[in-house]
């Protein structure tokens, strides 16, 4: 059977072959993500509590969703805070927060804690209640 590559000689294959392997090694590190950003302080918002679930699926905000959105809570679902267009999702330290937060859902109120970012997601992480 007649090869094409039986007439390169053997240090342009293994060039080739070097190259490519070094290329897809390489690979993941272009498309690799940016680090979570987190800013190491404390950081006060004041917003809406909201059921994630709701919120994000069709926009659920205000008195007119505060039952379904405590009820929500209540049961498990994610839990967050609405600010000036922008939601975070809420977590105490290390552990959920649906408890407190349930009863407020559809209030305005003031968390403090570390603000997270990744992936396009925002979190309110170590969060405390500053002002119901």
């Amino acid at each position: 059977m007649y090869s094409t590559t039986d007439r390169i000689p053997n240090v342009c294959k293994a060039a080739v072959v070097l190259a490519l392997t070094a290329g897809l090694a390489a690979s993941p590190l272009a498309f690799a993500e940016e680090p979570a950003k987190s800013d190491s302080g404390s950081k006060e918002i004041t917003g809406e509590i909201v059921d994630m679930m709701c919120y994000v699926d069709h926009n659920a905000v205000g008195a007119k969703h505060a039952e379904c959105g405590e009820k929500c809570i209540k049961n498990g679902g994610p839990v967050g805070i609405v600010s000036d267009g922008k939601a975070y999702l809420v977590v105490g330290a290390h552990k959920p927060m649906n408890d407190e937060l349930a009863p407020l859902a559809g209030k305005t109120v003031t968390l403090k804690g570390k603000l997270a970012n990744n992936g396009g997601v925002s979190m309110l992480e170590n969060a405390e209640i500053v002002k119901k």
